[in-house]
């Protein structure tokens, strides 16, 4: 692959790391409610909470995609400074190695709380360790959980790069394609590609992430990811995304309620390919991007700036990210056997997973070298 003349460092964007890391700490919130909604999860706690629901739907609605978006923007401001084999080598580093460590060191425990809340399994966790390797989840036990985000961000990233390189000396075609979308407005127009995937695939995949059989999620998140690239390519599209953020807020709003109308009041359309699922699906694509450009636009004006914890926060959100989960369904367990409302274990468990965290992070992860390699943090 060879490297364009114009390979320079692109100056950085504060914005772009605060996103990740307010992203990534929402995972906290979220999970933690998926104890107490009735969607299916790892841990379950026997009372549920409408509330929750609702706050879930609501960032179920931008959060993943906003994830890949800013992994694809931070390619883009990655190949300003590195080869395409630098670029492999710190993907390699950043995801396959924690997502291996994770999976045969932080996962395990999740499956093991899981199958003995189910009643599947009885011992301790050196007893069950060996079983997680019998098949897979979630028929047998073997699973990444989570981490699959590590494993579909890994192979976007070898699978763009490519395109990426092309693109990186004239900023390619859909970049310029973005750069002649004067308005800030038009740029909804890109919701179009996502709109045709939900209402192509999602009924047929409707989305376990399993890398191999998960195409409405592969589709939809790897265009995210390209488009965080393309955007940041495309000259004054991120600029023009913040002149009109009000414009994508209000247009998300409305979004929202149809949603939340749809999903809460049990009318919506029969699912399958008919005309009324399609177009809802349909819908909710265009809403997404709504929101992924509101947030993008709000951020690039109030968050464009270092800050005394910039550098603490960026560094530590990827170790936040593997961890989260097991600290949560570890302390989910024991909560959810309390006799109190629903409310009060949700913040019991928020509040002292992010807690447990720290603890970890700074006693162990943050000082220990082959603990930071293994995290896919620098040295």
């Amino acid at each position: 692959m060879s490297e364009p003349a114009d390979h320079v460092p692109r100056q950085r964007a504060y914005y772009v790391d605060w996103l990740r890391v307010i992203a990534v700490l929402l995972l906290v919130p979220f999970h933690s409610a998926m104890i107490f909604v009735p969607w299916p999860y790892h841990l379950k706690n026997a009372e549920t909470s409408v509330a929750l629901e609702v706050f879930n739907r609501f960032l179920g609605i931008w959060h993943m995609p906003l994830l890949f978006f800013i992994a694809g923007a931070g390619t883009w401001f990655a190949l300003g400074h590195r080869t395409a084999r630098e670029y492999i080598t710190e993907r390699v580093r950043r995801l396959l190695v924690p997502l291996a460590f994770g999976m045969l060191v932080i996962v395990p425990p999740q499956t093991y709380l899981e199958r003995l809340q189910q009643g599947r399994f009885r011992g301790s966790f050196v007893d069950f360790y060996p079983h997680f390797f019998e098949g897979v989840y979630p028929a047998g036990n073997f699973t990444w959980n989570h981490l699959w985000f590590l494993a579909y961000l890994f192979v976007f990233s070898l699978l763009l790069l490519p395109f990426f390189l092309r693109a990186r000396g004239g900023g390619g075609r859909v970049a310029r394609a973005i750069s002649r979308l004067r308005s800030g407005p038009s740029l909804l127009l890109l919701a179009v590609p996502l709109m045709a995937v939900q209402a192509c695939l999602r009924v047929r995949w409707p989305g376990e992430q399993n890398l191999v059989d998960d195409w409405a999620n592969f589709c939809f998140y790897l265009t995210m990811f390209a488009y965080g690239y393309a955007v940041f390519a495309a000259q004054g599209a991120v600029d023009r995304i913040a002149g009109s953020r009000w414009v994508f807020l209000g247009i998300g709003l409305l979004g929202i309620l149809v949603v939340a109308t749809v999903e809460l009041s049990g009318a919506g359309p029969r699912w399958g390919y008919n005309a009324g699922c399609i177009t809802y699906l349909a819908f909710t694509g265009f809403n997404t991007w709504s929101w992924v450009l509101a947030i993008v636009g709000f951020a690039r004006v109030l968050l464009d700036r270092a800050g005394p914890w910039h550098s603490y926060a960026a560094t530590s959100s990827l170790p936040f990210y593997i961890l989260h989960q097991t600290v949560i369904i570890v302390i989910g367990y024991h909560v959810v056997r309390w006799e109190a409302g629903v409310m009060v274990k949700f913040i019991a468990v928020t509040a002292s997973s992010c807690a447990a965290f720290v603890a970890v992070y700074e006693l162990l992860v943050r000082r220990c070298k082959p603990l930071r390699f293994l995290f896919g943090m620098r040295p």
